[in-house]
């Protein structure tokens, strides 16, 4: 891995992992669903004029349109969308925690449903990043923890699972920005539905609630997601997972700095056993030198 590609993946775990406190600033003002498929649209406007402005066209391959589909409604319309209502409920601490096991169900999705051959490192991950969440859930629920907040956390993870399984090729064949934008128009289209039948209109304006919604609209949305795209044609689909193992460390010590979210004993603890089994089980993916 090129020095580049190491510096946009440590640039990428870092814009990922700052979306849950700046989501969690935002439905704490605006309707979740509304606010979410405004941030789609605004995205994937902005999105299509960087692609149209870097030459990029509207056709795209059959595999870059299927994962337009699927990213639009798992990733943004599921995943965060479940995210965002759960998180009116849920820290954003716990938010992130629960989005980083995504790797780990990567992994146990393909070793248990599709014979994929995981080595004894991975195993060892496997056993140690769900023990780590096991450590986490059970001190946060203790603690008083909203059941059905986290309940959607985990359903939404698991969508986004299934979209890493499912996508292939989206960043073969050029227009990455096209997809990344188009995608933003798919979560935007189904989230505004639901959006208007069962939300209020009713926002609190801030300049924190502006500030939230500019830096989730322009960083996480549009920016982290072109990252990964750049990455995975990059350095490939299972290296760039790798830097997924940070995410949990970032998105705690960031929802502390920035929302005064207070990390206990066994939080620390179930991070670092979660990062660890993170990293075990994407070395242990990685193929064999020589």
């Amino acid at each position: 891995m090129d020095l580049r590609a190491l510096g946009m993946g440590l640039v990428f775990a870092l814009m990922w992992s700052s979306a849950f406190a700046s989501a969690r600033i935002i439905v704490a003002d605006a309707p979740p669903m509304g606010s979410l498929a405004l941030r789609f649209l605004l995205s994937g406007l902005i999105g299509v004029a960087i692609a149209r402005a870097l030459g990029e066209s509207w056709r795209l391959t059959p595999a870059q349109w299927r994962a337009t589909l699927i990213f639009g409604l798992c990733q943004n319309a599921l995943y965060l969308g479940l995210n965002f209502i759960a998180m009116q409920t849920v820290e954003a601490s716990l938010a992130a925690i629960i989005a980083s096991t995504m790797p780990l169900l990567v992994a146990l999705v393909g070793w248990l449903f599709f014979r994929e051959f995981v080595r004894p490192l991975g195993i060892l991950g496997l056993a140690g990043g769900f023990a780590g969440v096991t450590l986490i859930m059970g001190a946060r629920l203790g603690g008083g923890a909203d059941l059905v907040g986290v309940g959607l956390c985990v359903l939404g993870v698991m969508a986004l699972t299934f979209a890493t399984r499912a996508v292939r090729g989206a960043s073969a064949g050029g227009n990455v920005m096209m997809v990344v934008g188009l995608q933003m128009f798919v979560g935007a289209a189904i989230l505004a539905g639901p959006a208007l039948a069962f939300e209020s209109s009713d926002v609190r304006w801030s300049w924190q609630l502006v500030a939230a919604f500019v830096y989730t609209t322009l960083v996480p949305g549009l920016a982290a997601t072109w990252v990964w795209f750049w990455l995975v044609g990059r350095i490939g689909p299972v290296r760039a997972a790798t830097f997924h193992f940070l995410n949990p460390f970032f998105g705690v010590t960031i929802a502390a700095l920035l929302l005064g979210e207070r990390m206990g004993i066994f939080d620390a603890i179930g991070v670092a056993v979660i990062m660890a089994g993170i990293l075990a089980v994407q070395l242990a993916r990685q193929p064999a030198r020589g």
